[in-house]
């Protein structure tokens, strides 16, 4: 009762989690989404705030592919494979690897 009742604006709310989520780690679009829908925002309010966030997905897979490339080895396809995974379309992962020197 008291949430759904405090004035907060839950659509400003979710524009601040997503920059605080990308501050910690790289998301891809739908990535992001599906973050904030598992921490409670409603599908609408994920979508708002990550429409609303001003994040470059491609300058996201850039960093997503440099996290995978620290963590284990990847061969190139299979790096694009894990950053579309991940939610990154085709093209943002390309980019990503190409920008990792791959």
């Amino acid at each position: 009762y008291g949430a759904e009742n405090c004035g907060a604006d839950w659509n400003e709310q979710a524009i601040k989690r997503v920059e605080e989520c990308l501050e910690d780690f790289p998301f891809s679009y739908d990535g992001l989404i599906n973050q904030l829908e598992f921490e409670g925002f409603t599908h609408e309010q994920a979508v708002y705030g990550v429409d609303n966030c001003n994040a470059d997905w491609n300058e996201q897979a850039v960093k997503m592919a440099a996290y995978y490339l620290e963590e284990m080895p990847f061969s190139r396809s299979g790096l694009i494979e894990q950053l579309e995974f991940e939610g990154f379309t085709h093209e943002q992962a390309v980019y990503g690897v190409e920008k990792n020197g791959y």
